[in-house]
């Protein structure tokens, strides 16, 4: 092979050429950045949809999911103790208010019941007693009325109540006489 140069290029070939090389760079470089650009938009698209993938692979992994029904049950689960807590609290100062009215209660119904106890025994005991006072009334009223009558005649100024006369007898001592005046 022989070493041949080409021709030597006019000054307007040379132009053209060089217009045509620039026309073609510029070409290769709008056409460098468009692919750039859409390089750029892939690359985006493909870190989004990989990120999307993950996250999708993370909401479908059973246990991530089971995580998190669990953390959202374990909360409703904490709520519903707490409440339940402060019922069973409620209920505890209920039930012991409860008990103790109920032994105030118990206890004024015991002393109640020895208190209607204690009268019944006196009033049974009065009843026991009522013949004999019955008796020991009429006894002393039957005395009262044979003794009173003679106490007060002893008396002047008492037989002239009882509507007798006070004279003096024989032996010169005064009694109350009754005289019958037909």
């Amino acid at each position: 092979m022989t070493n041949q140069t080409p021709p030597a290029l006019s000054d307007d070939e040379l132009r053209e050429t060089l217009d045509m090389i620039g026309t073609v760079v510029a070409s290769v470089s709008d056409r460098v950045d468009a692919q750039t650009d859409a390089l750029d938009r892939l690359n985006k698209t493909t870190t989004e949809a990989r990120q999307a993938a993950f996250a999708a692979q993370r909401q479908t992994d059973p246990e991530f999911y089971g995580q998190i029904v669990g953390e959202v049950a374990l909360k409703l689960i904490e709520r519903s103790l707490a409440d339940l807590k402060g019922t069973i609290s409620d209920l505890d100062r209920q039930t012991r208010q409860t008990i103790t009215v109920l032994k105030q209660k118990d206890d004024d119904r015991d002393r109640d019941r020895k208190t209607l106890t204690e009268r019944e025994r006196r009033i049974d005991a009065f009843k026991a007693k009522l013949p004999w006072m019955t008796f020991a009334v009429g006894v002393f009223a039957m005395v009262m009325t044979l003794t009173v009558p003679r106490f007060i005649a002893q008396f002047p100024s008492g037989c002239g109540v009882l509507g007798g006369t006070w004279t003096e007898t024989s032996a010169s001592s005064y009694v109350c006489a009754f005289f019958n005046r037909s």
